[in-house]
């Protein structure tokens, strides 16, 4: 067996990785600790993948656990499921998470519903990247998160750092539940996300919120390429005097409900921030649950930064004004600051 490539073995030598290489690693360990592990995707072979998280794969694991499939992302899903049942634990690559359409009946239909048909554990991760501000257009620059929220039996992960990405990778390919794990290609090479990771086998709880940022007088709950703008608005609201906290769900299913409620009992105060589209957000249903459960505690109205509903444009300037910008945050923070 070959040594590990430059890209996957920057951990053991206590150097910064991005984003991209911290899922490279998570992948490389697990199909090393586990030989059940397997990968199932278009062009992660020989090509290493659109984004090349898979570099290097190919050589080191050979063609029975690094399988390049044809353009059906149907087929292979459905083929991963199949695997699934015979003891494997496939992780798919989705090469842009727009094209998981094809797959949506095998996913919901009969993925998300195996356990509960008595069936048995479904190990099965499907990934890939999302998300817009790369002028990828409709198609590649998607969302599809809430196309899966309303599905019983799975898992939605959505990390915003390098070590989220890895640790909870890992969890997703050890949970016996179906994970449908989205990465946003923005956070990919980002160079402000570069960490040094720890040299062990560390993974990180699905299911579990963190504080990205303490604060007394306002909540943003937010995920993904959104918290790392909700951190420059914060640090914008300060000069107010406006002291956010910053809640980064990192998982969407299961949601972490106490988390929030807590955020919003300490603050009184609820921003909802999120780059899917407005209607039909998880923001709707954040805000419904702190209802439930917390209003007593608001001093002022629920409000929500999305992305508009339109099909994500090509032009530079209209996928600018399509997106939630820092300065739209720091608008919604300041009307929330009058309360």
């Amino acid at each position: 067996m070959s040594e590990r490539p430059p890209h996957v073995s920057k951990t053991q030598a206590g150097e910064p990785v991005t984003f991209l290489e911290a899922i490279s690693e998570a992948l490389w360990e697990e199909m090393e600790r586990d030989e059940s592990v397997f990968l199932l995707g278009e062009d992660i072979g020989i090509y290493g993948g659109a984004f090349k998280v898979t570099r290097d794969f190919l050589d080191h694991f050979g063609s029975g656990r690094v399988v390049d499939t044809p353009i059906s992302e149907g087929g292979f899903t459905g083929a991963a499921a199949g695997a699934a049942h015979m003891g494997l634990r496939p992780v798919v690559e989705i090469q842009f998470m727009d094209f998981i359409s094809p797959a949506y009946d095998v996913i919901t239909n009969y993925i998300a519903t195996s356990r509960y048909r008595g069936s048995g554990a479904l190990p099965l991760v499907i990934r890939g990247p999302v998300g817009g501000g790369n002028r990828g257009g409709p198609f590649h620059s998607q969302n599809v998160e809430m196309a899966f929220f309303h599905t019983p039996g799975l898992k939605i992960v959505y990390p915003s750092t390098a070590r989220d990405a890895k640790g909870l990778l890992k969890s997703a390919v050890r949970d016996d539940d179906p994970v449908l794990f989205e990465e946003h290609k923005g956070l990919y090479r980002a160079p402000y996300l570069r960490e040094v990771l720890p040299d062990d086998d560390f993974v990180v709880p699905i299911g579990e919120a963190r504080v990205a940022r303490e604060g007394s007088d306002l909540t943003i709950v937010t995920y993904g390429m959104m918290v790392h703008r909700a951190l420059d608005a914060a640090r914008l609201l300060e000069s107010d005097g406006i002291d956010v906290e910053v809640l980064d769900l990192r998982t969407l299913l299961p949601l972490d409900e106490a988390r929030i409620v807590a955020s919003v009992q300490k603050t009184g105060k609820l921003l909802i921030v999120h780059e899917d589209t407005r209607t039909g957000g998880i923001a709707g249903e954040i805000a419904m649950r702190v209802n439930e459960r917390a209003f007593e505690w608001l001093d002022g109205p629920i409000l929500r930064v999305t992305s508009i509903d339109s099909p994500v444009p090509y032009s530079s300037s209209l996928e600018d004004y399509f997106l939630p910008a820092v300065e739209d945050i720091v608008t919604a923070g300041r009307y929330l600051g009058r309360y």
